[in-house]
Parts: C-alpha cells; sequence; structure tokens
C-alpha cells in the first residue's frame, strides 16, 4: 500500500513539478496534515536522477510548509479567541488561561514554534495556539520557515542519497527522527535555563536599584 502511495506521489510531483511539493506541503502543514515524509523524499529521489533541481525542492518545500503553517495561523487568529471567550468554558479554557498562553507565546513564541516544527506529531498543529495566543507575525513567519527548512532539507537530502529503497529512507528517517527529538529537548532545556537565569539578573538588578 504504502509502495504503491509513493509511487504514486513521484509520478505526481514529476507530472505537476514544484508546484505539486507546494501544494502537497501546504496540506502537510494545514489543518488537512500529509506526511511530508512521502512528499520530499520521493522529489528528493527525482533529482538525484536530474529530473528536478534539489535546491528547489528544498525552498518550494519550504513555502509549501510555510503557506500551510499561515493559514493555519490566519483561521486560528480569527477563529481561535473568539471561539474560547464563547466556548472556553466547555472546554475548561478560562479567559485567564489565554491571556497566559498569549504572555507565553509572546516572550517564548519563538522557541516554541522552532521546536515544534521539528516535532512528529506536533509540527502541523504549533501554528495553531500560536494564532489563539495572537504570536507576532514576523517571528512566527521566521522561526516556521527556519524549523520547516531544517526538517525539508533532511528529507530532500535523505531522497536524494537513499530514494531509490524505501527500506532505507524507513530506516533513516526513523533515526533521524529520534535525533531531532533528543536536539529538541536539549535545545528546549537549554533555552530555558538561559531564560531562568536571565530573569535572576534582571531581578538582581531591579532590587539592588
Amino acid at each position: 500500500m504504502l509502495s504503491a502511495v509513493v509511487s504514486w506521489l513521484v509520478n505526481t510531483i514529476g507530472q505537476l513539478g514544484y508546484t505539486g511539493i507546494v501544494c502537497l506541503m501546504f496540506l502537510e502543514s494545514s489543518f488537512f496534515p500529509f506526511p511530508s515524509e512521502v512528499v520530499i523524499p520521493p522529489a528528493g529521489y527525482l533529482a538525484s536522477k536530474g529530473q528536478m533541481n534539489i535546491f528547489l525542492v528544498v525552498i518550494m518545500g519550504i513555502l509549501g510548509s510555510l503557506l500551510g503553517a499561515l493559514f493555519n495561523y490566519w483561521i486560528s487568529l480569527k477563529v481561535g479567541r473568539p471561539f474560547f471567550n464563547r466556548y472556553g468554558k466547555y472546554f475548561l479554557v478560562s479567559t485567564r488561561t489565554l491571556d497566559k498562553a498569549e504572555e507565553y507565546f509572546q516572550k517564548h513564541g519563538h522557541i516554541s514554534t522552532l521546536i515544534g516544527r521539528l516535532l512528529p506529531g506536533i509540527r502541523q498543529y504549533i501554528s495553531i495556539p500560536a494564532g489563539v495566543a495572537r504570536m507576532n507575525i514576523i517571528q512566527f513567519t521566521i522561526f516556521t520557515a527556519l524549523g520547516s527548512g531544517i526538517w525539508v532539507l533532511i528529507l530532500a537530502v535523505l531522497g536524494y542519497a537513499v530514494g531509490s529503497s524505501e527500506s532505507l529512507v524507513n530506516i533513516y528517517l526513523h533515526r533521524l527522527t529520534i535525533i531531532l527529538i533528543l536536539f529538541c529537548f536539549a535545545l528546549g532545556g537549554t533555552y530555558f535555563i538561559f531564560h531562568k537565569k536571565k530573569e535572576k539578573k534582571e531581578t538582581g538588578k531591579n532590587r539592588s536599584l
């Protein structure tokens, strides 16, 4: 079944070209998640055969991911807060909780978005709380593009190197996912330790004044 899907994707991307990558990656990042693992590696494989350009594959993959994420962000921004203001009590989400979420994303939205884009099962949905919390759109765009870029680059290189073997793609993808998860934990831990130290220094300065 998976082999048939991958074959269909290779044919589809080959026919639609870079537009197909943008469209499929848009779906991957939107409310209709479509696994990027079966989009970018086949495109990378086509690039290894000289049928596509690996740099354009990466750029179009990032563009599609960013557009899908911005779509989620925009929907959540327009609908999220009014929805929870009206029906939040039924989901145990109070106005105070929304205010705290907004404050959190104003302070830590950049690192949360970056890490979220690298984690499986989360990358498609990190845009939703960011939109509800009204995260700064410029920061959201930059760190979404950065996180998406890392993931798309990994998939493209993997497809370029071993795209002819589905089993090897799955093996390496599993290993790389574990490495990314460990990296995200290390990055998040380092960030919050640094942030806590910075807060303590600022508190100490304020007291001395």
